[in-house]
């Protein structure tokens, strides 16, 4: 096991330090692997710095899944900020969600060791409806400020409509894209996303990439 470089930091630095342990410690050994003493070690602490921080296991499991959960969204709504138009932010936006650093093997191992969780455990289920929420708001935004550039009434109902339905289309890309990552060409699952939201929002074919950009990244 390698241990992580623990120097002296602010309170928030730590606690993100021994949050980044955990998942560690969830990547190597899984989630029942995972104890409270595997964790102090790879952080470099003692158990008892672990006590100040987080109640117990439990605690920092949760906090483990919100950082999994939230990097994916932060990441796409990063990429989605260097759109100069609306409709370049809303390609970016997809684009990302099923490319890496997204489409990740070990995030989606994480992923995969705390879905089962979900159904078992409130605290994980509350913590995937935020996340959830959180991303349908971003995918919300990005419609409404695409479709008033584009000049076209969409009630709020019907955008959030579009906002589940994108929503499930990344995230079944994501999944393939993370799985079997070797079965596609370099851009094939953007492209394929792409064509889908396009198909989805009924727009004509290639509005979405038909500025010359390949599978919707900046030029470079």
């Amino acid at each position: 096991m390698v241990r992580r470089s623990y120097t002296r930091a602010s309170e928030a630095e730590r606690r993100e330090d021994l949050i980044l342990a955990t998942l560690d410690c969830i990547a190597e050994f899984g989630i029942q692997g995972a104890t409270v003493r595997q964790i102090a070690t790879r952080a470099g602490v003692t158990g008892g710095l672990i006590r100040h921080y987080f109640s117990g296991k439990d605690q920092m499991l949760q906090e483990a899944y919100r950082k999994v959960m939230t990097g994916m969204t932060e990441i796409a709504i990063e990429a989605s900020a260097h759109g100069d138009t609306a409709r370049a932010r809303l390609q970016h936006f997809i684009v990302a969600n099923v490319t890496p650093p997204v489409t990740d093997p070990r995030t989606l191992s994480l992923w995969a060791a705390f879905i089962s969780h979900i159904q078992t455990d409130q605290s994980f289920a509350a913590i995937h409806r935020e996340n959830y929420l959180a991303f349908l708001e971003a995918m919300e935004t990005l419609l409404t400020g695409f479709f008033r550039e584009e000049k076209r009434e969409v009630s709020k109902a019907q955008c959030r409509g579009y906002a589940i339905a994108l929503n499930a289309l990344v995230d079944g890309l994501w999944l393939e894209g993370t799985l079997a990552a070797d079965m596609f060409g370099e851009r094939e699952l953007a492209d394929n996303a792409l064509s889908s939201v396009e198909a989805l929002l009924r727009l004509e074919p290639g509005h979405l990439s038909s500025d010359g950009t390949s599978a919707g990244c900046p030029k470079a």
